[in-house]
């Protein structure tokens, strides 16, 4: 019952109880004057009147303070609840719950307001992970160009002590260096992406575009790498079928070639085999690339998109790259409006699927 019909029908009961109790008294007292106690009407007339007008005032004065009593309580009550909930969120406390316990308007501002208590919980827990992240953001730059500035001072200072002492040597400490500097250089590339993704600052330049044609061009190049070494491309699709979407084919090439180099990079076998898939669904294309490698654990797998996770743990060396690769990959096709998600099974490889959004979808 809302506020405004508790008011009113207080006030119709101000009327009709005081009205009723003094009904009530008189009553009582013409009963027991005029017929217990058998007094004569004329004579106590007088009595009998200052008893109705003594009772018509005790009736208002009662039942007006009970049901002030009753209906400022019940609201007083909840406003105090909703005084101290707010006193617990400016102290910082968000861990309490605020029971609703009434349907009027200030029962729907307690629903409201434990609404806003928890989602200024979950943005507080929020931004609890953020600054977690943002710790292991900074431990993970830091670990991830210490490696490559170690080596880019260590053959500097080889090349000024003189330890190059040929022209050969010179040339392949100098090399070392500029590798190393590409590699800084690709890592902090990334680094400013995944920044700006995460963002939501870089704008997606979305079009038509084929992604049987377009996944064609890019298995071609990519053949012209594994074939010299016994790898191979395979790919997979209904001829019959339209793979039309809305992308941005910068970004989508970005994020199909981290797929494919982090499949790369994880390859135990001699001869690499990356499997292309395409799949056409009511309104939207799904894309499966799938490898022969050594797989991901079961424990690894849920983790592989988030920023600077590589499934060795020692983070050795030997892969490379700085660890935002898939995360930069699930950023993109976030922001296409699509979903991205892995299946993998140790020793047999890994499969990494994404969708995309088919035009009007």
């Amino acid at each position: 019952m809302s506020i405004k019909k508790k008011l009113i029908l207080s006030n119709i009961a101000m009327v009709i109880v005081p009205f009723a109790m003094f009904l009530l008294i008189e009553l009582i007292a013409g009963y027991i004057l005029f017929y217990a106690l058998e007094r004569n009407f004329q004579a106590d007339l007088q009595l009998f009147t200052t008893i109705r007008v003594t009772g018509l005032l005790i009736a208002i004065t009662v039942s007006n303070g009970i049901i002030t009593t009753v209906v400022s309580r019940s609201i007083l009550r909840q406003v105090g609840t909703l005084t101290k909930a707010a006193k617990e969120i400016a102290q910082g406390n968000l861990t309490f719950s605020l029971t609703v316990s009434s349907n009027d308007e200030i029962g729907e501002l307690a629903s409201i307001f434990e609404h806003m208590r928890g989602k200024l919980a979950e943005a507080k827990e929020l931004q609890s992970k953020y600054e977690a992240n943002r710790k292991e953001l900074i431990a993970s730059i830091s670990h991830d160009l210490r490696t490559p500035m170690t080596s880019i001072k260590g053959y500097a200072r080889g090349i000024l002590d003189g330890v190059a002492h040929s022209p050969d040597k010179v040339e392949h400490y100098t090399r070392i260096i500029y590798i190393n500097a590409c590699s800084m250089e690709k890592m902090i590339d990334e680094l400013f992406l995944y920044s700006k993704l995460d963002l939501h600052k870089v704008p997606m330049l979305l079009e038509e575009v084929d992604l049987q044609a377009f996944l064609a061009d890019y298995l071609e190049e990519l053949s012209y790498t594994l074939e010299p070494d016994g790898g191979q491309t395979i790919f997979k699709y209904n001829r019959d079928e339209s793979y039309v979407v809305m992308a941005d084919r910068a970004q989508l090439r970005r994020v199909v070639e981290n797929i494919v180099q982090n499949s790369l990079k994880y390859m135990d076998k001699q001869s690499k085999v990356i499997e292309v898939r395409l799949s056409s669904e009511a309104d939207r294309v799904k894309i499966e690339l799938e490898d022969n490698g050594s797989g991901i654990s079961p424990e690894s797998l849920p983790y592989i998109f988030d920023s600077f996770y590589r499934t060795d743990a020692a983070r050795s060396s030997s892969t490379g790259g700085s660890g935002l690769g898939m995360a930069i990959a699930k950023q993109i096709v976030e922001a296409h409006g699509g979903r991205i998600w892995a299946a993998s099974e140790m020793g047999s490889g890994t499969t990494i699927s994404f969708c995309l959004n088919k035009p009007g979808g």
